[in-house]
């Protein structure tokens, strides 16, 4: 496997899978959210909503929302459209939904709004220790 860097943006899944010439799903989007004001990553295919109602009782919280822009940037070091579910600045749990299964390899933001990490959804929650969750 070999890390992608483009001359374009692939800050959306739909621009990263025009890039790499496959199908949103296989865009491993990552999302920072806010549960009970705890910051945690999830990560799921490029094509699929996160159901918050379902996310909430994963983590049998009261509040969750999005992060903004800002906290996303304090939190991961990355900026949204590419935020990495690897290597963030402060140690973040990682939530892996299981719709990334259904392919053999995925292709995750690696840091930047133009960079891509083709790997496989075992290889991601095992490097991420990562918990394996359905919420789309």
């Amino acid at each position: 496997m070999q890390f992608h860097l483009f001359d374009a943006s692939t800050h959306t899944a739909d621009l990263a899978a025009q890039a790499l010439g496959v199908t949103p799903g296989q865009i491993a989007k990552t999302l920072v959210f806010l549960a009970d004001g705890k910051p945690l990553l999830v990560v799921t295919c490029g094509d699929r909503r996160v159901d918050t109602k379902k996310l909430v009782k994963v983590f049998g919280v009261k509040k969750l929302k999005f992060a903004d822009a800002q906290t996303v940037f304090s939190l991961t070091g990355f900026p949204p459209g590419g935020v990495s579910p690897i290597g963030s600045l402060q140690p973040l749990p990682v939530y892996v939904d299981q719709s990334l299964y259904q392919y053999d390899i995925v292709y995750a933001a690696a840091g930047t709004a133009n960079s891509a990490l083709p790997i496989s959804p075992n290889r991601l929650l095992q490097i991420t220790e990562g918990c394996l969750i359905d919420v789309c």
